[in-house]
C-alpha cells in the first residue's frame, strides 16, 4: 500500500477576465485557457455545472486539452441541492450522473454537493439523499463530497451519517460557514477560502507553508487537531487523496496561491 495519497491543489474554474494578463500571458487565445490552467494546477473545481447540465461531447473535450493525472471535481447541479425536501432529488442526480461526467475518464474527480448557508440539518432527509448518491456508473466508481454551510451540521449525528456513507465533507475554511474538518470518508476535500487579492501570492508565505503540512498529513492518512472539529474520534490510518481549492476571496491571486501550494509539496 502507498504510504500517501495523491495531492491535487488547484482553483474554481478557468474562465475569469481579471486573470488575463495575470495568471494568464497576455495574448493567449481564450480557447487556450484550459490548456494551460491545466499544465500550471493539477485540479480545477468547475462551477458551472452547478448552473447548467453539459454533455457528453463537452466533457470529452475537457478531458482532451488536460494531461495525465489532471482531475476535475465537479459541483452537483443546484436542482439535486435547492430543494426542501432532498429525499425527492433523485432524478435531478440520476440526470447529472448520466450527462456524461464519466468521458472524462481517469481525470474525473469528485461530485461536489454544495448546499446552501440556510439549508438546515435535518438527519433522516439527508441520510435519504446520501442513499441517492451512486457509488459506481459505467463500471468507474463516483467520489462524492459533500459541502453543509449551515451550524445546525456541525453536529455528531451528521459526522456519524456521513461516516456512515464513506462521504467526506468539505473544509470550508471560511469565516461565516461552518467549519468542518472531520474525517469522514477516504479523501479529503478543502476549499481556503480567506485569499487576499493585495497579496501576491494570496496567502501569507507562512500560511501556505502550514497548508502545505496540513495537506501532507492528510495524504498521509492523519488528522489535523488544531481544526475545528465536530468530534475527537481518530479516523483510520490510511493513505488518503487531498483536494484542495482557493476560492472565492482573493480569486485574482488564487492561482498564484495553487502554484505556491503546488511548490512546496514537491
Amino acid at each position: 500500500m502507498a504510504k500517501s495519497g495523491n495531492i491535487y491543489t488547484g482553483i474554481g474554474g478557468w474562465t475569469y477576465e481579471p486573470w488575463r494578463g495575470v495568471f494568464y500571458p497576455k495574448g493567449l487565445p481564450q480557447a487556450k485557457e484550459l490548456e494551460y490552467a491545466s499544465r500550471k494546477l493539477t485540479s480545477i473545481e468547475v462551477n458551472g455545472t452547478f448552473y447548467r447540465t453539459q454533455n457528453a461531447k463537452t466533457f470529452r473535450k475537457w478531458a482532451s486539452e488536460a494531461p495525465d493525472g489532471f482531475k476535475f471535481a465537479l459541483k452537483g447541479v443546484r436542482y439535486a441541492v435547492n430543494r426542501r425536501v432532498l429525499a425527492e432529488a433523485g432524478d435531478s442526480i440520476k440526470r447529472f450522473i448520466e450527462s456524461g461526467i464519466t468521458e472524462l475518464g481517469d481525470k474525473l474527480g469528485p461530485l461536489l454537493w454544495q448546499f446552501a448557508p440556510t439549508k438546515k440539518f435535518d438527519e433522516a432527509d439527508f441520510g435519504k439523499f446520501l442513499e441517492l448518491l451512486p457509488r459506481t456508473f459505467g463500471g468507474r466508481k463516483i467520489r462524492h463530497v459533500i459541502e453543509p454551510r449551515n451550524e445546525s451540521f456541525c453536529t455528531p449525528a451528521f459526522i456519524e451519517l456521513a461516516r456512515d456513507f464513506n462521504t467526506p465533507i468539505v473544509f470550508t475554511d471560511h469565516v461565516e460557514y461552518a467549519n468542518i474538518a472531520d474525517i469522514t470518508g477516504d479523501f479529503v476535500y478543502a476549499r481556503l477560502q480567506r485569499g487576499k487579492d493585495k497579496m501576491k501570492t494570496g496567502y501569507p508565505p507562512k500560511e501556505l507553508d502550514v497548508w502545505a503540512k496540513h495537506a501532507k498529513a492528510w495524504a498521509a492518512g492523519k488528522d489535523i487537531p488544531s481544526l475545528p472539529h465536530v468530534e475527537k474520534t481518530k479516523p483510520a490510518l490510511k493513505p488518503r487523496d487531498v483536494f484542495i481549492y482557493f476560492i472565492h476571496e482573493g480569486k485574482v491571486r488564487a492561482p498564484a496561491a495553487a502554484m505556491e501550494l503546488i511548490r512546496r509539496l514537491k
